[in-house]
């Protein structure tokens, strides 16, 4: 029976740990009670497959954190890019101008722009299915189990794009017996959620269930010019899941379905309109676009088989099929005034099928796993550029720039880990991944006048196609991982890991062949010149990491303290230049560059901690209990190459990438009636951090504090809880993302200089205001 949940437990826990010494809330004792006892090898040990096979977290050489979908609900957690407050060295945010599309750094890695063409360099995962694109990934937090973050390159076991690091979201399991969970939420912004989920055995083998979310608020501003709101949310969502247990072999099949119709979320000017002198706003959530063309519509689903057959006693197969789907249209107004002077309606549709075989051996010395993975996907994007403010000015009436990228990848990789236990007290662990990833583009940019191009259902006639390239590459690349653990006792393990990630390159969506020099020196502008031009390389990083974990007094105080050495090469820089298609002095167009310019160091620290200070001090079951994280980057650049061959890394920083990161939490516990009272309180902060790689000084952000509290009921016997929570309690204004299309600015009074459009283009997208709301959960 013990072998059998083991498996079990395996297969859902996938490719990352089940928790971390930084566990939010909790200390270890009551972090356990967050694992199964099919995951509990003993009382107070807790059991992970970080490196795909299970062992206890003491173990894994690795940078894990961990976070329970129990505690997450406490705090009143509700979507992804929230955990980033409680785990060190990490930025998660909404991408500028979107609802729901991710942008995710770890150590300074990352990307940020989603268009068909670029990578992402931080992994998703949902229940082990790798989510190719970053649309659609900004994952609502219900019936959850946990989310995981690995720090660090992952290539080895996790293998694409994961070179910052790997985020996993695992859905649920299904409980033994039949239940019922109703939960509501209503607040600030006339927030009204309600989650409904049920499961129920049908056999002594197969359970069945279902959870359906409706999540909606209304807007933290307006947008003043079409009577719209803006920030509000209106989703739709459901889950269903199928588990299959015979003894030897274990199925589950899980899929998922999102409907979002939010408005558009539109930025705030950070100046006044250049042209028409249009003022600032007072509320930074308020704008006055109106680009109103497409509707913002997002709609995604997929799902996933997991399979896992133990064939003896040391051998376990494993297999993951996946499906995934997604498309969306957004209007992003890019100056927020109601002239078309930097429009852009835009399509994403994407599409992915996955498979991943693992063959597992648990032997007395030597564990470990091999497997072969396969993903073929397709990224379309597609978007209008209306300049018409600009095109009156130069003749070119209702003047509209198209750029259409369509990205085909089809990639496998074998890969391979195993550890073998030297001594008692010395381990060593090798692995490597061999990856292929084969890249298919087709770039086409057109110039229309007369308005909107016909994918927006606009009367524009094209006036001249500037790019119409196809070609296709394939990179490839072995990375390595090794490391060695000294462990004296059980409660300490002193590790040394070296490990590498690859992202494959591929051709810029925004590069214009017609403006493609002759760099073979042959004298026509041809193909290789065209590919050459909007071809960028892979990027690698190689990581050493020195760190130490310990359990001590009895799991009362448990700590990760990790250093490490990070070397980014070949590192893939977007950018653009202004295009002046007339040579009258105004730019009308932009040429996107994307090239290996720069070359980089990135070192730090984390420290991460939780203890449990006090236990049954104010009657049986009482406890406190304190968790704190701390991380640190040191990231520059050695080598920075800009669109005109300077090496600039003196001027530029790294993105989306503080200094500083950290949290400090707590959770008192009071027995109050037939119940618990859980008081959590959490304050994170982040340093100074600049949105782009060249600073700017009205969207950069400084340092600040958010602050979160929740108070939360729950009676004995599980079956109903209360809670009433608040969060960015001391209403901090911060910025997220924003767009930046000017020059000039500084030192203060120096003119602002439009470098597309004419209004000038400098705008911001901030985070959450201060937000109350209560949460009432009855369980049936």
């Amino acid at each position: 029976m013990t072998n059998m949940l083991c498996r079990r437990a395996l297969l859902l826990a996938g490719c990352a740990g089940f928790a971390s010494f930084a566990a939010p809330l909790a200390a270890q004792d009551d972090v356990s009670e967050n694992v199964s006892n099919a995951d509990r090898a003993e009382e107070g040990v807790i059991i992970v497959t970080a490196r795909r096979r299970e062992e206890r977290l003491i173990d894994v050489p690795l940078s894990v954190t961990s976070l329970s979908g129990e505690s997450l609900i406490k705090q009143g957690v509700q979507d992804l890019v929230q955990i980033g407050q409680q785990v060190p060295n990490i930025t998660l945010e909404v991408s500028r101008g979107t609802n729901t599309t991710l942008t995710a750094f770890i150590r300074g890695v990352g990307q940020q722009d989603p268009v068909a063409g670029f990578e992402a360099g931080v992994g998703l995962y949902i229940d082990d299915v790798y989510l190719n694109r970053p649309q659609a990934a900004v994952l609502d937090i219900y019936q959850v189990e946990r989310i995981e973050v690995l720090r660090g390159p992952q290539g080895t076991l996790y293998g694409r794009n994961t070179i910052g690091g790997a985020i996993k979201y695992v859905t649920a399991s299904l409980p033994d017996e039949t239940s019922v969970m109703v939960r509501g939420t209503y607040g600030s912004f006339d927030q009204a959620d309600l989650i409904v989920s049920a499961s129920t055995p049908v056999s002594d083998n197969l359970k069945i269930g279902a959870s359906g979310a409706r999540l909606s608020r209304g807007g933290f501003g307006r947008n003043l010019n079409l009577g719209t709101e803006n920030y509000n949310k209106d989703v739709w969502a459901a889950r269903g899941t199928i588990e299959f247990d015979s003894g030897p072999v274990f199925v589950r099949l899980s899929g998922d379905y999102v409907k979002d119709d939010s408005e558009a979320r539109q930025g705030h000017r950070l100046i006044p309109g250049q042209l028409t002198g249009a003022p600032v706003l007072d509320n930074v959530f308020d704008t006055r676009a109106g680009l109103n063309v497409v509707d913002q519509e997002v709609e995604a689903f997929g799902g996933a088989l997991n399979v896992a057959i133990e064939l003896s006693d040391t051998l376990t197969f494993k297999s993951i099929t996946g499906y995934r789907e997604d498309s969306s249209t957004t209007p992003i107004d890019f100056d927020s005034l109601p002239a078309a002077d930097l429009d852009v309606p835009a399509i994403y549709e994407n599409d992915q099928f996955s498979q991943e075989l693992q063959l597992l051996y648990e032997g007395d010395r030597l564990s470990g796993v091999v497997g072969f993975y396969y993903l073929n996907a397709n990224a379309f994007t597609a978007f209008d550029v209306a300049l018409f403010n600009t095109g009156a000015a130069i003749g070119l009436p209702g003047l509209n720039a198209q750029t259409l990228g369509d990205v085909g990848t089809e990639t496998w990789s074998v890969f391979g880990d195993f550890t073998y236990d030297l001594t008692n007290t010395i381990a060593v662990s090798v692995g490597g991944r061999y990856t292929s990833d084969k890249r298919s583009s087709r770039v086409l940019r057109t110039t229309f006048v007369g308005g909107f191009s016909d994918l927006f259902d606009g009367s524009g006639v094209p006036l001249v196609t500037t790019s119409d390239f196809e070609g296709s590459e394939t990179f490839s690349d072995f990375n390595p991982r090794a490391s060695i653990s000294w462990q004296p006792n059980r409660n300490h393990n002193v590790y040394f890991t070296y490990s590498q990630g690859f992202k494959g390159g591929g051709f810029d969506p925004r590069g214009q062949t017609s403006a493609a020099p002759d760099l073979n020196g042959d004298g026509v502008i041809n193909f290789d010149d065209q590919f050459e031009f909007l071809r960028f390389g892979a990027e690698t990083v190689d990581s050493f990491e020195l760190g130490w974990k310990a359990s001590l007094l009895d799991n009362r105080l448990n700590i990760s303290i990790a250093g490490f050495l990070g070397q980014y090469d070949n590192v893939q820089i977007p950018g653009s230049v202004g295009l002046d298609s007339n040579g009258d002095g105004v730019n009308d167009s932009f040429i996107g560059i994307t090239s290996n310019a720069a070359s980089a160091d990135v070192n730090g620290f984390e420290f991460e901690g939780n203890a449990l200070v006090g236990k049954d001090f104010a009657g049986e079951g009482s406890r406190f209990s304190i968790n704190w994280s701390l991380g640190y980057l040191d990231a520059g650049f050695n080598t920075f190459i800009d669109a005109f061959g300077n090496d600039v890394a003196d001027s530029r920083v790294f993105q989306n990438t503080p200094d500083f990161t950290g949290h400090m939490g707590f959770n008192l516990g009071l027995p109050v009636a037939s119940g618990m009272v859980d008081l959590i309180g959490l304050a994170s902060f982040r340093s100074d951090a600049s949105q782009f790689e060249s600073p700017n000084p009205f969207l950069d952000q400084d340092g600040f504090v958010l602050v979160d509290a929740s108070m939360v009921y729950t009676v004995d016997s599980g079956l109903f809880s209360i809670g009433l929570h608040g969060k960015n309690l001391f209403d901090k204004e911060y910025i997220v993302a924003g767009y930046n299309f000017v020059a000039g600015g500084t030192p203060p009074g120096t003119p602002f200089v439009p470098t597309l459009g004419l209004e000038g283009t400098l705008t911001g997208f901030y985070g959450d205001p201060r937000r109350i709301f209560v949460t009432a959960q009855v369980n049936f």
